[in-house]
């Protein structure tokens, strides 16, 4: 009997010092306030690193959560997907208004059907090979940024988890092939891209674009150099490197450089996506004989000297076989 009485004196013991320490429905709507996302003070002290890490050894194995993480959630769901997708819709929109007062950029004087070679075959392969590399991370980039938010009221969470991960992993496999070729391309074209005294005039005309007048230019005129330096060469690197970082997490890097890189990934490839907008826009339906120069390497003597007068009488200079000097071909049937 004695030892009954001893148990059931130390149960109410705890039970009194278990509800005592209990917290007050007012502590517990106080905590609610002092930490929204977390209201156990355990994991306050795990936030703080000050308790509850791990003794695996290895970069931030120490660290259980990171904070900073919360912050990088923020930043990408919050500005940069509202600002990017702004910035996207704009330049869409002034494409098709500007198309719509404009047109297509045809011709002023009738084809000659005399050809001249504007692009070799390497040329043409290396411009492909990252124009569909380009395309593809394009899509599968805006899928995984805005997906959450425009795709997924739509398809429902299993097509949208589907839909994300099949995209996630084209992503990853074609960025390494996407390099590959603006390497390539860097070395095709790096040497017609260089400052010439006839930019200044193409940039005083805005190219001619406004009121439709003609500008001379070289082989490449100064908008078409601004997208060789500023985006495949420049945004194009920055998004390459940046997505290696993220592709290869096994390097060592921190979740802090994890989470830098993909902001850089992100802006970068925004801003990227932008300006390919207007490239795309003047090489396909903006200027008539534009695409046919990719895709046939050669153009029509009329196009050449109205689009790039300069860069024919160089190769006039240059003589037969050089890119630019004449071709036997009959102009092709559209």
């Amino acid at each position: 009997m004695k030892v009954i009485n001893m148990f059931a004196a130390v149960a109410l013991l705890v039970f009194a010092a278990a509800a005592a320490a209990a917290p007050s429905a007012q502590e517990q709507a106080q905590r609610q306030m002092q930490q929204p996302f977390n209201n156990a003070p355990v994991w306050g002290e795990v936030r703080s690193g000050e308790a509850q890490s791990t003794t695996m050894r290895g970069i931030e194995t120490g660290v259980l959560i990171q904070p900073g993480g919360q912050t990088w959630r923020e930043l990408r769901n919050g500005p940069i997907v509202l600002y990017g997708g702004i910035l996207l819709c704009v330049v869409l929109a002034a494409i098709v208004v500007y198309y719509a007062r404009r047109g297509t950029l045809r011709l002023k004087e009738p084809e000659t059907g005399r050809k001249l070679v504007r692009f070799d075959m390497v040329d043409r392969v290396t411009h492909w090979v990252a124009a569909v590399s380009f395309c593809l991370l394009g899509i599968t980039g805006l899928t995984l940024l805005f997906g959450k938010h425009l795709l997924l009221p739509l398809l429902g969470y299993e097509a949208f988890s589907w839909l994300a991960a099949i995209g996630k992993n084209i992503h990853n496999f074609t960025g390494p092939i996407f390099l590959l070729s603006i390497v390539v391309m860097f070395a095709a074209y790096v040497k017609d891209n260089f400052w010439q005294a006839a930019d200044a005039e193409w940039i005083a005309h805005a190219g001619g674009l406004v009121r439709g007048e003609h500008v001379p230019s070289h082989r490449f005129n100064f908008g078409e150099k601004v997208w060789f330096w500023l985006g495949v060469s420049g945004l194009g690197l920055v998004v390459s490197l940046s997505g290696f970082v993220l592709d290869f997490p096994n390097f060592e890097q921190g979740r802090f450089v994890m989470q830098a890189a993909n902001v850089v990934h992100v802006v970068g490839a925004v801003l990227f996506l932008a300006m390919s907008f207007g490239h795309i826009y003047m090489g396909t339906v903006g200027v008539a004989g534009a695409y046919e120069a990719m895709r046939d390497g050669t153009v029509d003597e009329s196009w050449a000297k109205e689009h790039h007068e300069l860069w024919v009488r160089e190769a006039r200079a240059a003589g037969a076989g050089a890119q630019g000097a004449p071709q036997d071909a009959k102009p092709r049937a559209v």
